[in-house]
C-alpha cells in the first residue's frame, strides 16, 4: 500500500484515468485495428501509468504496464495484428491492473497476482504475428510455473472472469478538472475584470451628463431619469465586483497545487545521475506543502532540473577529493521553498566547490563580452550575472549533461517569464546556493500604463524601480552615452519609442528646451539599470496578461497584452528584452556589434565551402548514422574506421572539427585525441569523443588528453549532438 495519503489519491485517479482511456481505446483498435496515431496515443498511456508506478514503487503495476508497451509498440511497427481474442486478453488484462491498483491504494489484498496478469498477457496464441517478424521481449523475463502433470479432469465451465474494479458511488470529494478548461474560465475572470472598468468608466460619463443638466432649463424629468440611471448602474457595478472578486479568487485557488507535486519528481533522478558520474549525492527536499500556481509547476520542470544537474556535474566534487577536503564523502544538495507575504522563494543549495570567479573573467574576455581591466573592478554578484549570458560557460569540457553555456541563460529565461528573478551566492570550497523569487499569484500582474503619441503600453511594476521627471538640463554625456544621474550613480537614457523602433512624439511643443520636463521611468533586471522617457505615465493597474499567441511568441519585447478600462488593447513589454536591446545598440555604437550581420556572420564567411567533420567510429551502424546526422545538418563529412585511420586522413585534409568514439581498435579515441593536442597546427582543432564510457573516471580522462566536448552514447540526442557541435566550431 502507498503510504502517503495525498499520493495515494493523486495515484487512484490517475491510473482509473490512463486505464479508462486504455480500454477505450482497446475498443476503437477492435473496428480500426492499424490505426497508427491511436496506437501512439495508446502507447503514451501505458506510459505514462508506468511512469507513475515506477515513481510510487507499485512493481506489479509497472511490470503489467510495461508488457502493455511492449504489446503496442510492436503494434505500431507493424509486428503484431490485434483479433477480437487479443482484444479480449487485454480487456483482462486492464482488469487485472484495476485490482493491483486497488490493492496499491486501500491495502486490501487483491484476488489476481501479477502472475496471473502476465500469464494473461503473454499466452502464445494470444498474439498473432507476421510471419518471420521478431517479437520483443517481455520487460522483465518471469518465469511461469510448470503445469502440474495430472490427467485432465472431465471438462468443467470455467470460473468466470473478474469483474472489473468499479469505484464507490458514495461521496465524491474530488473532481479532476481539465486544465484547459480552468484556463478559459480563469481567461473569462479578466474579462469581467475589464468589464467592471468599463462600467466605473460609463459612471462618471453619466455623472458628467447630470452636472450638465443641472445647468439647463426644464431638466427636472431628465435629471429624475438619470439619477434613476445611476442608482441602478451602481447597484450592477457593486454586484459585478463582488462576483468578479468571489470568482477570481475561487479559480485563483483552484489552481494552486503544493509543491510537492514538482520536487517529488526528482529523487529518482539526482540518483541516477550521481550514479552515472559514480558520485555519491544526496537530495533533501523542504518546503513542498507550500502551494503555487499550477502554471508555476509546470514551468518550474526545467529550470530545476537544469540546476539539479549543474550542481551534480559541476559543484558536487567526487568522494575521494571530498575526503581529502575533510568533506562528508556524500554531497548533499537541499532543495527547499519558503514563503514570505509578497513571494516564494525557492533554493537549490550545494555543499560543493563553489564557483571560480577567475574562470567567469578568462570565459567573458574569451567572449569579448567585457574587457580583463573591467571585470577586476566587478563586485562577485556582478561577476554571478555573467553565468546566464548564452555561451558562457566556465566548465572544462562539454558533455551531454552540462557545459554547452546554454542552461543557465534558459534557466533565466524560464523564471522571467513567470515574473521572477534568479540569484547567485557562492563560497569557495564550500558551495553555491541559486536563488528563484517569483510572485505570490500569476493570475494578475501590476503594471504602469504609459503612452507613447496615441499608442499604450504596460510595464511590469516589479520590473520599475522608480518614476522620475527629468529636465534635458539634468542630462549629460558620460563615456559619449546620455545618463541621468542618480543617488547610486549615472543611468544611460534612451526614448522608448526609440528601443521600439517607433517615431518619438513631439506633441504639446516639446522640442529641446532645457525647460521641458520629461516623464522617466528607472528599469531594471538584476544589476542593470536603464532611463525611459515617454510621453506620459498614465495609470497604475493590476491586469490579467495574456501571453502571446503563435504568430507573436518570438516577437522581442512584447511578453503579452492586457484589456484597458477603455476595451482597448494594451501590450504588456519585457523588461528584460528592452534593457538587452539597449545593450545590444550600445556594442554596436562602440563598433563591436555582437549581433551576426551578413557581412559578420561566421556561416557567411565562406560561403563556398561546407564546413567539414571527420567521424572516426568502427561501428559500421554507428557510423552510418552518424553520418546522416551530420550530413543532414549541412556538414561535409570524410569517415575513419579507427583512430589511425583517422590520424592518416587529419594528415592529407583540412577538417573543421573530429567526432570520435573512444574503444576502436588499432588506437583509440583519448590516444587519438592526446596526438591531436601534440601538433601545434590542430592544438585549437575542436575534438568531440562520443562513447559509452559514462564514468567520472572516463569524463577526467577525456578532459586530461584534451577533448574539447564528451558526449555519452547512452543518453545520446540529436539536438544535443548537432547543438554541441555547432558551439564547438
Amino acid at each position: 500500500m502507498i503510504e502517503d495519503s495525498e499520493l495515494r489519491e493523486l495515484f487512484r485517479a490517475e491510473s482509473d484515468e490512463h486505464l479508462q482511456k486504455l480500454n477505450d481505446g482497446l475498443l476503437a483498435l477492435e473496428k480500426e485495428p492499424g490505426h497508427s496515431e491511436l496506437l501512439k496515443e495508446l502507447f503514451r498511456e501505458a506510459h505514462s501509468l508506468k511512469g507513475s508506478a515506477r515513481m510510487l514503487g507499485v512493481d506489479a503495476v509497472e511490470t503489467l504496464a510495461h508488457s502493455f508497451e511492449d504489446l503496442l509498440g510492436a503494434a505500431s511497427k507493424g509486428l503484431l495484428q490485434f483479433s477480437p481474442e487479443l482484444i479480449d486478453r487485454l480487456e483482462q488484462g486492464l482488469d487485472h491492473t484495476r485490482h493491483l491498483v486497488r490493492e496499491a491504494v486501500t491495502g486490501e489484498p487483491s484476488p489476481v497476482t501479477l502472475m496471473d496478469a502476465l500469464r494473461q498477457l503473454q499466452q502464445p496464441d494470444a498474439v498473432d504475428v507476421h510471419p518471420d517478424a521478431p517479437v520483443a521481449a517481455p520487460p522483465a523475463p518471469v518465469t511461469l510455473p510448470p503445469p502440474p502433470v495430472t490427467p485432465p479432469p472431465a471438462p468443467v465451465t470455467p470460473p468466470p472472469a473478474l469483474e472489473p474494479v468499479v469505484a464507490e458511488t458514495e461521496r465524491i470529494d474530488t473532481i479532476r478538472v481539465d486544465t484547459r478548461k480552468l484556463d478559459r474560465i480563469f481567461n473569462q475572470t479578466g474579462e469581467l475584470t475589464a468589464l467592471g472598468m468599463r462600467m466605473k468608466r460609463r459612471l462618471t460619463d453619466i455623472q458628467g451628463m447630470i452636472t450638465l443638466a443641472e445647468g439647463l432649463e426644464h431638466h427636472g424629468q431628465l435629471l429624475d431619469r438619470l439619477r434613476l440611471f445611476r442608482h441602478a448602474l451602481m447597484e450592477n457595478q457593486s454586484t459585478l465586483d463582488a462576483v468578479s472578486r468571489d470568482l477570481d479568487e475561487g479559480i485563483r485557488n483552484l489552481r494552486l497545487l503544493p509543491l510537492t507535486t514538482l520536487f517529488n519528481l526528482f529523487p529518482r533522478m539526482v540518483r541516477d545521475l550521481s550514479r552515472q558520474l559514480t558520485k555519491q549525492v544526496e537530495l533533501l527536499l523542504e518546503g513542498g506543502e507550500i502551494t503555487v500556481d499550477k502554471r508555476v509547476i509546470e514551468e518550474l520542470k526545467n529550470p530545476l532540473m537544469h540546476l539539479l544537474r549543474n550542481a551534480i556535474h559541476h559543484a558536487i566534487e567526487p568522494a575521494e577529493r571530498r575526503a581529502a577536503q575533510g568533506k562528508p564523502a556524500h554531497g548533499v544538495i537541499t532543495l527547499r521553498a519558503t514563503r514570505t507575504p509578497a513571494s516564494v522563494m525557492i533554493e537549490v543549495c550545494d555543499d560543493g566547490r563553489g564557483i571560480d570567479l577567475d574562470a567567469i573573467r578568462r570565459e567573458a574576455v574569451r567572449h569579448q563580452l567585457h574587457s580583463a581591466e573591467e571585470l577586476s573592478q566587478w563586485s562577485p554578484e556582478q561577476l554571478y550575472n555573467l553565468l546566464f549570458v548564452a555561451g558562457l560557460s566556465t566548465a572544462s569540457m562539454v558533455t551531454d549533461i552540462s557545459g554547452r553555456g546554454i542552461g543557465l541563460n534558459a534557466v533565466r529565461a524560464d523564471i522571467e517569464r513567470l515574473k521572477g528573478t534568479v540569484r547567485v551566492q557562492s563560497t569557495t570550497g564550500q558551495g553555491t546556493t541559486f536563488t528563484i523569487s517569483l510572485p505570490v499569484t500569476l493570475s494578475t500582474t501590476p503594471v504602469i500604463i504609459v503612452r507613447l503619441s496615441d499608442r499604450f503600453f504596460a510595464l511590469p511594476l516589479d520590473g520599475v524601480q522608480m518614476v522620475r521627471r527629468v529636465t534635458l538640463t539634468q542630462i549629460f554625456l558620460f563615456e559619449g552615452y546620455r545618463v541621468i544621474a542618480l543617488e547610486t550613480g549615472p543611468v544611460a537614457v534612451v526614448h522608448l519609442a526609440e528601443l521600439l523602433g517607433l517615431p518619438i512624439s513631439t506633441e504639446r511643443g516639446r522640442t529641446e528646451t532645457a525647460s521641458v520636463a520629461l516623464e522617466c521611468l528607472i528599469i531594471v533586471t538584476g544589476h542593470q539599470r536603464l532611463a525611459l522617457f515617454v510621453d506620459e505615465i498614465v495609470d497604475q493597474l493590476d491586469v490579467v496578461v495574456k501571453p502571446n499567441g503563435v504568430l507573436l511568441k518570438r516577437v522581442p519585447h512584447l511578453a503579452g497584452s492586457t484589456l484597458l478600462g477603455s476595451g482597448g488593447i494594451c501590450s504588456v513589454l519585457n523588461v528584460a528584452d528592452l534593457l538587452k536591446s539597449a545593450r545590444q545598440q550600445r556594442r554596436c555604437d562602440e563598433g563591436r556589434c555582437t549581433a551576426p550581420t551578413a557581412a559578420t556572420s561566421p556561416l557567411n564567411l565562406e560561403t563556398s565551402r561546407k564546413q567539414r567533420i571527420l567521424l572516426v567510429e568502427d561501428s559500421i551502424t554507428t557510423r552510418t548514422q552518424e553520418k546522416r546526422i551530420l550530413e543532414g545538418a549541412g556538414y561535409d563529412v570524410m569517415v575513419a574506421v579507427d583512430g589511425l585511420d583517422a590520424w592518416h586522413k587529419l594528415a592529407l585534409h583540412p577538417f573543421d572539427a573530429v567526432v570520435s568514439d573512444v574503444q576502436m581498435p588499432n588506437l583509440d579515441g583519448l590516444g587519438l585525441t592526446a596526438k591531436i593536442r601534440q601538433h601545434q597546427v590542430w592544438h585549437n582543432l575542436p575534438v568531440m569523443l562520443v562513447t559509452s564510457l559514462a564514468s567520472e573516471a572516463d569524463l577526467r580522462r577525456g578532459l586530461e588528453v584534451g577533448a574539447s566536448a564528451y558526449i555519452t552514447k547512452p543518453t545520446f540526442e540529436q539536438k544535443v549532438f548537432l547543438d554541441t557541435l555547432r558551439r564547438l566550431l
